[in-house]
This record gives C-alpha cells, sequence and structure tokens, in this order.
C-alpha cells in the first residue's frame, strides 16, 4: 500500500515537490519553519538537492512567493477588462488587501523581509501590474500626477495597510481602515471624468500626453527630444 507522501509525490518533478513542501511550511507554520532540513523532511528528498536546484535558500523562496502569488496575479490581470479604469484600481486595491490577509505568510515572504534596493521578482511584476492600470487612468485624462509617483503612492498605502491590519489580531482588525485609504488614495492620484478636453486639469493632460507619446513610436522626436519632452510632462503632472 502506498504511503500518504508518496500518493502526494505522484506526477510531481523533485522542483515541484519541494516548492511545494516549502509553501506548505510557509502557510502552515510562518517563515521560520522554513529551514532546508525541514524542507527535504517535508519533500522527502536529500537536503543538497535544493541547492543542486535552487543555489540557496534565497532562490528557492523566490520560487515558493511565485507559487503562491500565482493565481493573484492572474487575478490582478483580469480587472484590466474592466472598461473604468479608476475603478479598476479600487478593485485591484481590494484584491491585494484580500490576498495579503488570507496568505499572510506569501505576502510577508515577499513583502515583510525589507532589504534595501531589493524587491522579489514576484512583487517586481505585482508593480509592473499596477503601473499598467495607472497608466489606463492617465490615458483617460484622470491622473493628477506622473505615472511613476502615483505607483509608488499607491503600492506604499497598500502595502502598508496589509501591514498594519496584519500586525493586530483578528478579533481587532477594522477592514473599514482599508476602505477609507483605498478611498483617500483614489482622490489623492485621480480626477473626475471631464466633460471635455478642456475640462482637465493641467496635470492629467501632461499625463495624458505623456501617455500618448510612450505609446506612439511615430512621433517626429529624437532620442534625446523625446527624453526632454518627458521629462517636462513630468514635472508639470508633478507640479515640481
Amino acid at each position: 500500500m502506498e504511503t500518504r507522501a508518496e500518493t502526494e509525490h505522484q506526477g510531481l518533478t523533485v522542483r515541484q515537490r519541494i516548492v511545494l513542501a516549502a509553501a506548505r511550511l510557509l502557510e502552515e507554520d510562518g517563515l521560520e519553519a522554513v529551514s532546508t532540513r525541514a524542507v527535504a523532511t517535508a519533500a522527502d528528498v536529500p537536503a543538497p538537492s535544493i541547492f543542486r536546484l535552487f543555489g540557496d535558500k534565497d532562490g528557492l523562496l523566490e520560487e515558493v512567493a511565485d507559487h503562491g502569488f500565482k493565481r493573484y496575479l492572474e487575478m490582478k490581470a483580469e480587472l484590466l477588462s474592466g472598461d473604468d479604469p479608476v475603478q479598476v484600481l479600487r478593485d485591484a486595491w481590494d484584491l491585494h488587501i484580500r490576498f495579503g490577509l488570507e496568505h499572510p505568510g506569501y505576502y510577508g515572504l515577499v513583502y515583510g523581509q525589507v532589504r534595501t534596493g531589493h524587491l522579489p521578482q514576484v512583487g517586481q511584476r505585482a508593480v509592473t501590474g499596477l503601473r499598467g492600470m495607472i497608466t489606463r487612468v492617465a490615458a483617460a485624462g484622470r491622473l493628477r500626477m506622473s505615472i511613476e509617483r502615483a505607483t509608488q503612492v499607491m503600492h506604499s498605502a497598500g502595502v502598508g495597510t496589509i501591514i498594519t491590519l496584519l500586525s493586530l489580531p483578528e478579533d481587532m482588525r477594522d477592514l473599514r481602515t482599508s476602505a477609507t485609504t483605498r478611498e483617500m488614495v483614489i482622490d489623492t492620484l485621480t480626477l473626475p471624468a471631464p466633460k471635455d478636453v478642456g475640462d482637465a486639469a493641467l496635470p492629467s493632460r501632461a499625463m495624458s500626453l505623456r501617455t500618448a507619446l510612450d505609446q506612439d513610436d511615430t512621433a517626429p522626436l529624437s532620442p534625446g527630444e523625446r527624453a526632454l519632452l518627458g521629462e517636462w510632462l513630468d514635472r508639470l503632472a508633478d507640479g515640481d
């Protein structure tokens, strides 16, 4: 008769077994439980296999993060089908908060291990997705500042909200904190839809032109002229 471990391992590569074992330890017992020895035991593989396949523990944790964030990033991409780019930002915020609270192990693995100048690759992909959403807001003439600044503001606020909520006991978490913060951020970043082009504020018009410039390679500008115009438009958008 097959053991449970043998049944679970059927059809999986050694790499997959190691990632799934590490992910299970992370979700059940936290990051402290994810030692190479514990992972090797849970995956029923020799410990040297981890170093051979992943290089080191950090390499393994990168793949565990990819595994944990996979469905979240897919759902985030699906939001782009929405017609209202500002509502898409709201929906993306709520999805981000929900994922962080439901999967604190994965979330802490990506955003809780602060290292200057470093964000795991899956975290970088999440920020890239957010930047794409904010670019749509800019293209609609509804962004108050540059795309890069708006991306940093919303990303920082979202991560800070989840870290704050996770630091509290579950029975003390007030999810209205998230909704309030979300609306404050949205109001700071976006403008109401203008009735016509003439109603749009200067920052949003600058960002609309900046977005159009980035998306059109046929503009009769040299690379230097394009870079200079982009810098001027960013300054107008940010009010610098």
